[in-house]
């Protein structure tokens, strides 16, 4: 299984957020990036391992949907 990095991400639509670690789904063990926003209300988020590392399309071109910030 693919493993994330922690640290600074931003999302293919411009949004800036902070991995702060993944959790288990504690019926399933599926694995899910636990992350924050890093604007407006800076809400804490989780979403599918599986999802957050996949490549989505825009305009025609695969893109990552979070790319790692240097």
């Amino acid at each position: 299984m693919k493993k994330v990095e922690l640290g600074k991400y931003k999302h293919f639509k411009g949004g800036k957020y902070k991995v702060i670690g993944v959790a288990k789904h504690s019926e399933t063990l599926e694995d899910f990036v636990v992350y924050k926003a890093l604007y407006g209300e800076k809400g804490l988020w989780i979403r599918p391992l599986k999802i957050f590392l996949e490549k989505t399309v825009v305009d025609g071109k695969k893109v990552d949907r979070f790319k790692k910030m240097k």
